[in-house]
């Protein structure tokens, strides 16, 4: 299968030149514009052709989409130590918001232990997308049944210039504060968030259905 010739197939200009306005950091040439229900499509597709292997080690990929369609491949990977190696080697090429938040791989919901170690790694790391990869992965594993209110000081103690890690961090924060009130607002009357980060958690939480309007109210009063 050519992977390039079958995302081009699918592309839609109109979707592209929507999504140029999205991820402002990437070169409007890379963009072919194709839809994520269409690239979860091939991404199926593909994960049961030869062509995959090749696919996965051709980075970095020229296009967006392919990082798109890389990610979505990564996740469909049954075999844990496979889709973490292939989640090490793809990172570093990770280079906007988009691809690092579609970017779940499945069986992580199945190695809640040994992916609790990786994230306190990439949670660390100075690359904006890994660090963001980190707790967007704490987030949604880690703030339900598996939750343990020491891991809040793991994107708490996440310390960046960079505003995609620090939306990241809010998006964590506030998303925490619906799930878990009561061990996560003390960050937030300590203010052991970074100003900005702070107030945007604040407004996202306060933005959420989730949060009753006596916790909205008392947020508000939280501002700095």
């Amino acid at each position: 299968m050519n992977i390039q010739e079958e995302l081009f197939a699918l592309r839609d200009e109109g979707y592209a030149a929507f999504q140029q306005k999205l991820i402002p950091g990437v070169p409007a040439e890379r963009v072919i514009g194709v839809r994520v229900p269409e690239l979860r499509k091939l991404a199926k597709q593909v994960s049961k052709d030869p062509s995959r292997a090749a696919f996965l080690e051709e980075l970095p990929h020229a296009y967006y989409d392919e990082d798109l369609l890389h990610a979505l491949l990564i996740a469909e990977e049954k075999d844990f130590a496979r889709c973490l190696e292939e989640t090490e080697a793809f990172l570093p090429f990770v280079d906007n918001w988009a691809v690092c938040d579609i970017f779940s791989p499945k069986v992580f919901a199945k190695h809640k232990e040994e992916l609790l170690q990786r994230i306190r790694i990439w949670a660390k790391s100075e690359k904006t997308y890994i660090c963001r990869f980190g707790i967007g992965m704490l987030m949604q594993h880690f703030l339900d049944a598996d939750f343990d209110a020491a891991y809040l000081e793991i994107p708490a103690a996440v310390q960046s210039e960079e505003y995609y890690v620090n939306m990241m961090l809010a998006w964590f924060f506030a998303t925490a504060l619906a799930k878990q009130w009561e061990a996560t607002i003390p960050y937030l009357e300590n203010k052991r968030l970074a100003r900005w980060t702070h107030n945007k958690a604040i407004q996202k939480a306060r933005e959420s259905y989730r949060i009753s309007a006596a916790e909205k109210e008392y947020l508000k009063r939280l501002k700095c």
